[in-house]
């Protein structure tokens, strides 16, 4: 790809529409109901006459409940500038239909960002839509059966089958009357726990290599009870460096049915306390905000999830692989949720895919392009997610191109605290509008440099006057 991958980056994340000439595929079938799986049969609703999902589980209609197929449901999940864009750019108005089904819009002042125990400064485009996974899916999912030419099947594919080096169809179910779904395209959203690589091997295929990395992450989240429905802070964030002697991260949010998500996050053997007294008294160590969410009446129980490692599943570099077949969302990467980019990577995923369709001479072909695509996203979110649990995991020195860039993103962690610039430049890249690259320019690492040098000096003559306030 000649491009450089903050300028695909860029093009991807385009709210305009696409020119799509009449429809070139008979039928396209997309292998799971998720969010990823979801925005992708938008996207083919454009290309295909017909598009097929297939989601096996019931009740993802509803807002409440764990669905089988995404276990983290229940946790905390944020729908981020960026993903919010991708999603309004397909079905206008979601935002506006989402408030007024209860979610939560918040503004830039009811948000609270904290590093360390310290209180980042409130940088403008902090700006989020509030809600469950669930409710947001649930919505996605009417919307997209709204379609006329989206339908779903309540049932589960088996594998695939191939005709000229091509998909031609999805085995399904033994207990299915029709065996085979004929299809000229197929979609892989089957999450984090995809049988597309066995399946491809199983067929004589080449599989995708996986790439792993040990995180072992442990999230709990509980539910309480909002009075207000516009709170003065709707959002707030607490994470901890490496090297803090404190190693609890947090996360709030308030959601649809008057209620707040509080979620803790710990590493390794320390697991956040799954029951409500032990919970609540572990607040009280997070910023006075979390306290104050957990002073509310508890709903439910507390919900514990536990993730040993990230995945990365390298279709981009496979030399050998069956036309018409893509994968998206967590079945290509799935990684540590601390920033909260799961739902708006799979919403870049239908952005690629939207690209490509439009951009392919046949559509049923290898799709090595929309791979190249997908790569430049999954890279974004991947090194961003990882660059920390990588920090904290390492025995020996890492080598100096490693040391060189995570020296260059500390100077703008650092300086994206006091400086309100420098953090909105790093929002901008951590709510996935903005390609990782971008805090490398010299406007912001300079001005990270300066900021923290400024803020050094006041340190400095902090310790200075109180060192000569102290009688002696």
């Amino acid at each position: 790809m000649s491009e450089s991958p903050a300028k695909v980056f860029a093009r991807l994340s385009t709210v305009d529409r696409p020119d799509v000439a009449s429809p070139r595929l008979r039928r396209a079938v997309v292998l799971g109901g998720s969010v990823a799986g979801l925005l992708a049969a938008r996207v083919l609703a454009d290309h295909a006459d017909e598009v097929v999902v297939l989601e096996r589980d019931e009740g993802v209609d509803g807002i409440d409940g764990e669905r089988r197929g995404v276990p983290q449901s229940l946790q905390v999940h944020a729908l981020l500038p960026g993903g919010r864009a991708q999603i309004e750019r397909w079905f206008p108005g979601f935002g506006r239909e989402a408030v007024e089904q209860g979610a939560v819009a918040s503004a830039a002042h009811q948000s609270e960002q904290w590093i360390d125990d310290v209180r980042a400064v409130s940088a403008p485009n902090v700006v989020l839509l509030n809600g469950s996974r669930t409710f947001i899916e649930a919505l996605l999912r009417r919307r997209t059966l709204a379609l006329p030419n989206v339908r779903l099947l309540p049932t589960a594919a088996t594998g695939l089958t191939f005709h000229d080096a091509r998909v031609s169809g999805v085995r399904l179910s033994a207990a299915d009357e029709e065996s085979v779904v004929p299809a000229e395209f197929v979609v892989d959203a089957m999450g984090r726990s995809s049988r597309l690589a066995a399946w491809l091997e199983r067929d004589g295929w080449e599989p995708p290599p996986l790439q792993r990395m040990q995180i072992d992450v442990n999230y709990a989240t509980a539910y309480f009870a909002r009075s207000q429905n516009e709170p003065p802070v709707a959002v707030a964030t607490s994470r901890v460096s490496p090297d803090y002697p404190k190693k609890t991260h947090a996360a709030l949010t308030a959601v649809e049915n008057g209620r707040w998500m509080l979620l803790q996050m710990t590493y390794g053997e320390d697991r956040p306390p799954q029951d409500w007294d032990g919970f609540v008294a572990r607040c009280a160590d997070l910023p006075p905000v979390f306290a104050d969410v957990a002073h509310n009446q508890p709903i439910g129980e507390v919900h514990a999830f536990r993730l040993a490692e990230a995945r990365r599943r390298r279709y981009d570099r496979l030399n050998r692989l069956p036309g018409g077949l893509v994968s998206v969302g967590d079945a290509v990467a799935s990684f540590n949720p601390i920033y909260g980019q799961g739902m708006s990577s799979a919403a870049l995923h239908a952005s690629c895919l939207s690209e490509y369709l439009c951009g392919a001479s046949d559509a049923t072909g290898v799709a090595t392009r929309f791979f190249e695509l997908q790569k430049v996203v999954v890279d974004a979110a991947w090194d961003l997610s990882t660059q920390s649990d990588a920090q904290r995991l390492e025995t020996g020195r890492p080598p100096l191109p490693t040391r060189l860039q995570r020296a260059l993103v500390d100077q703008v962690l650092a300086a994206a605290v006091v400086d309100i610039p420098v953090a909105t430049a790093f929002n901008e890249v951590a709510f996935m509008n903005a390609h990782p690259s971008t805090l490398a320019a010299p406007s912001v690492v300079l001005r990270s440099v300066a900021s923290n040098v400024r803020t050094r000096a006041r340190a400095a003559r902090g310790r200075l006057t109180s060192e000569a306030g102290t009688p002696g």
